[in-house]
């Protein structure tokens, strides 16, 4: 066991097995989706608007866990909600890939996505525990490049799995998508902790181990401090922006390069694979310079960068045009969920950050859930992918314009 004085910190081994839970939650469940849709849509018969349905039925189910997912990992631990849901995305990945129909796939869809709620919102909780909040927002940002490890595996990998299976590389994709979830979830078992005191640390930045204590052992959490929280409110209403602007850009990403922009999926995997390899700096990038320059300030900037990014998909529409859109995407990618989980704990500490980020994740998932359905509907009434770009890039643009509404608030204690 890890002692106070060890010049390994614990803390360190939980934000190993969140960056793994990151990528099971988040980039298997729902980015493995953008690489396998073209294939699997020609597989299942679907249309544009269906192949949005299934998007959202992921991300309603993605909502309906993160809304409570937060709250119960405040009350009984993050680490039996984080690996239970885990386990229920991976099995809702193997039965994705058991799908013969859209309401078969809706369903498990819907599935993996209550997993990737349940497990991806405690986890990004978590780490206001385990980190101080200087340090916060750099751990947040380490976390959130399992989405982007992942997402180089998935541009190389399917690919070649749908070249060497044909007809069923999408199924063999989803089969290993789930096992590899499953085997995070076993890690995420064996070695992540509640907070720091189990292993009688404290924080690591903390100033007073004192309070970390003291925070462990407080009676009934106070929810009233997060329904209530004009600042909480306001943050989840900016996150919107991002939960629909993004996951159209993501979900439709390949779709588009090879129906319209001339790719091969070889190429569009490669594409894929170039905006993962740019993303692995952006939450190293992003966090750090919340945690100096503010995450009002950073919003702004990663919000216009967005808006730049989606914009250019409809305005360059180009192999130049497309690539720089992806590296502009890659460098800011998974930058505001890190800011925002730096925030929540900025705003009401580290016990109440989970549920606290539960509640924000509300509008965010409220936002990914109505963008596919929407994107996909205008594809398929205006023949093409051009408008729903433009609709990504505008909204960007509000949610820049939102962050910069944002009133400055004052970190909370780390043991409060």
């Amino acid at each position: 066991m890890s002692s106070p004085q060890s010049r390994f910190h614990y803390s360190w081994m939980v934000l190993g097995i969140s960056v793994l839970v990151v990528a099971g939650s988040v980039a298997l469940a729902r980015f493995g989706y953008t690489v396998t849709l073209p294939a699997m849509q020609a597989g299942l018969n679907l249309d544009n608007t269906q192949a949005g349905m299934l998007a959202t039925g992921s991300l309603i189910g993605y909502l309906a866990l993160s809304v409570i997912g937060g709250a119960l990992a405040s009350r009984y631990g993050p680490r039996a909600v984080i690996t239970v849901s885990l386990g229920l995305a991976g099995v809702g990945m193997l039965l994705t890939g058991l799908a013969n129909g859209f309401f078969s796939a809706l369903i498990w869809r819907a599935l993996a996505g209550i997993g990737s709620g349940g497990s991806n919102v405690p986890v990004m909780g978590l780490l206001s525990a385990w980190f101080a909040s200087r340090r916060r927002g750099l751990a947040s940002g380490i976390a959130v490049t399992g989405s982007s490890l992942a997402i180089i595996l998935l541009g190389s990998l399917v690919p070649r799995l749908l070249s060497a299976y044909g007809d069923n590389g999408w199924r063999i994709s989803w089969f290993i998508f789930g096992g590899l979830t499953l085997a995070f979830t076993v890690g995420g078992f064996v070695f992540l902790r509640n907070h720091p005191s189990e292993m009688g640390l404290k924080a690591l930045g903390a100033e007073s181990e004192h309070s970390v204590f003291k925070s462990s052992r407080a009676g009934t959490i106070q929810w009233e401090q997060v329904y209530r929280s004009t600042a909480v409110w306001h943050i989840g209403l900016v996150y919107v922006a991002f939960g629909f602007s993004y996951i159209i850009y993501m979900t439709f990403f390949t779709k588009h390069l090879i129906a319209e922009g001339g790719y091969t999926q070889q190429a569009a995997g490669g594409l894929f694979t170039t905006m993962g390899w740019f993303s692995l700096l952006c939450g190293v990038i992003w966090g750090p310079i919340s945690d100096v320059i503010g995450r009002k300030r950073a919003l702004i900037i990663v919000y216009l960068i967005h808006a730049v990014s989606f914009s250019l998909f409809a305005l360059w529409p180009a192999p130049p045009g497309f690539t720089i859109s992806a590296i502009l995407f890659g460098l800011t990618a998974w930058s505001i969920p890190a800011i925002m989980a730096a925030a929540c704990g900025d705003v009401l500490g580290p016990r109440l950050a989970p549920a606290a980020l539960g509640f924000i994740t509300i509008f965010f998932g409220s936002g990914q859930a109505i963008g596919p359905s929407v994107a996909g509907a205008i594809a398929d009434a205006s023949g093409s992918f051009f408008p729903v770009f433009w609709l990504a890039g505008g909204v960007a643009l509000l949610g820049a314009v939102g962050a910069s509404l944002l009133r400055p608030v004052s970190a909370a204690t780390d043991g409060s």
